[in-house]
């Protein structure tokens, strides 16, 4: 069954056709669309809700029995912190103990975030401060345009406090580099702490415009005859007291809400740049945030574009599952981060979900005889499943070829890349290479210009030096699954402004649908105990 991509409903939705010629790029302009609109780990979650609920997903809570909800043939997911989102599809043929097939991925990219007091000025400008978030390159992040973004707490009007997302996407930020006319140095170094501060705009054009403003509501009163007005006790000092009044002003007006309303926030800054494809032949992409939401956007569109067919999971035996986390750049060990024991409770709920013999009532057919243990169930689902973490991996270097192992310099567009480290700073062995070689070899063809199968990419870095990690060692060993760590390859990473291979995201989704519509067979044919 041919593959095609699915975002039925969605703005400028782009869709693989089969029909007629089509060209690779098209799953790299619909990533640009997803990354644009995602400018933290929430709006990241709620573009993935939005894709998973236009094609028949529905939503679960984690607080809610899954037993009577989750049935064999339907499509669910959840999320925590409203930053990571697991869903899965169930097969009908699915038993209690069957296989898992599993895609990890992570929503949350190095950044700037807005620290919680952040209100300074010097030398007549209004700063902002911020708090370094992961290993991010930060001289990347002077002199771009910078806009805010993130999750306003606010009070609505039976006194619940909700959760509200803001995305201002206009720059009203920027770390200006010092001339260097002043300070003529070799090597560009500077202060996180005392020099990485945002100019946000002048102290006197502040001070104009709140004169301004007071007069609009006071009138000619002046400010002695101000009748006092008695403040309700605060445990912390006013919000528009920690941060700037008129950047708390913004963040309340694209929230819909008053800025008396707003009572905390998590804001993030973003470069305001939108992501585009470069290259003499479009070849490349350019964009914010690449690592990892150019995974997270594949492992999305690979189990969206594995459901296509009404008879998907007619003859399924196994759940298909992403789960894609926040916070693996700063380690993982948070309550949504993959370190957590979030993806092993729900495995283990998943585990002993009951067939559709039960379910339908129609137990007269159903086999009791092969009823598995529910006692084991989630032992005997670990040793059979298979988990595929997808972070992004290192494209070569042109200008520092040296510092790539000579016989493994991963190119851009030429496939995903299968992460190995001796030291198990990647999961990966020898029966997830030989799976996942399956995996690619049975990958559809999606347009005509499509080679048999997706290509391949070792890589390995060099013995001095050092190795980065991701979610999958830790996943492997909380689970006990089977692991395997790959991903694109780009340049630039964890910086303000990375560099990937357009045709890769079309290579990693074709990958991603093949893995799951093959593993349930595969997992059967290679056998290491």
């Amino acid at each position: 069954m041919p593959l095609r991509l699915i975002v039925s409903g969605l703005p400028r939705a782009r869709v693989y056709s089969t029909m007629a010629p089509a060209n690779i790029k098209v799953a790299a302009n619909d990533f640009l669309d997803f990354v644009n609109a995602s400018p933290t780990p929430y709006h990241a979650v709620k573009s993935i809700k939005e894709r998973l609920t236009s094609v028949g997903f529905k939503e679960i809570k984690e607080k809610d029995s899954w037993s009577s909800r989750c049935l064999p043939g339907g499509k669910y997911f959840l999320t925590r912190n409203a930053s990571t989102i697991v869903a899965f599809a169930i097969g009908k043929k699915w038993k209690p103990g069957n296989p898992i097939s599993m895609i990890g991925a992570h929503t949350d990219s190095p950044c700037l975030r807005i620290k919680p007091v952040s209100k300074k000025q010097g030398d007549g400008f209004i700063q902002v401060g911020v708090e370094t978030y992961g290993g991010g390159l930060w001289h990347t992040w002077f002199d771009r345009d910078l806009g805010v973004a993130g999750r306003v707490m606010v009070r609505d009007t039976e006194g619940n406090v909700v959760q509200k997302l803001v995305h201002i996407n206009k720059p009203i930020l920027r770390i200006p580099t010092l001339a260097v006319h002043l300070d003529r140095q070799e090597t560009f170094s500077f202060n996180k702490e005392t020099q990485l501060f945002p100019i946000a705009g002048l102290v006197a054009a502040e001070l104009k415009r709140q004169d301004e403003k007071k007069a609009q509501v006071t009138g000619d009163v002046p400010a002695e005859e101000e009748e006092e007005t008695t403040k309700p006790f605060s445990p912390l000092k006013a919000i528009t007291t920690r941060h700037h009044p008129h950047i708390v002003e913004l963040i309340a007006s694209n929230a819909g809400v008053s800025p008396e309303e707003v009572i905390d926030f998590e804001i993030i800054l973003y470069d305001t740049q939108k992501a585009c494809l470069g290259g003499l032949t479009d070849e490349f992409i350019f964009s914010a945030r690449l690592d990892n939401l150019n995974q997270t956007y594949c492992a999305t569109m690979g189990l969206i574009n594995c459901l296509e067919s009404s008879s998907a999971l007619d003859d399924e035996s196994s759940i298909r599952l992403i789960a894609c986390f926040d916070h693996e750049e700063i380690g993982s060990m948070t309550a949504q981060g993959a370190f957590s024991m979030m993806l092993p409770a729900i495995i283990r709920r998943l585990s002993v979900l009951p067939s559709s013999g039960f379910v339908d009532g129609s137990e007269d057919s159903y086999d009791h005889a092969s009823d598995p243990d529910l006692s084991t169930a989630y032992e005997q689902t670990l040793a059979s499943s298979f988990l595929v973490s997808a972070d992004m991996a290192h494209s070569v270097n042109p200008n520092y070829g040296a510092k790539y192992e000579s016989d493994h310099k991963p190119e851009m567009n030429q496939g995903p890349v299968i992460k190995i480290n001796a030291n198990a700073r990647y999961a990966t062995n020898s029966p997830g290479i030989v799976l996942l070689q399956e995996v690619a070899r049975k990958a559809a063809k999606i347009i005509d210009s499509d080679p048999e199968g997706v290509p391949l990419q070792l890589f390995v870095v060099r013995n001095d030096s050092s190795c980065g990690s991701t979610i999958g060692p830790m996943l492997s060993a909380h689970l006990g699954a089977r692991t395997l760590d790959l991903g694109n390859p780009q340049l630039s990473m964890h910086s303000c402004r990375e560099t990937g291979g357009a045709d890769d995201v079309h290579h990693a989704i074709r990958l991603f649908s093949s893995f799951f519509q093959h593993y349930s067979a595969l997992e059967k044919t290679i056998l290491v105990d």
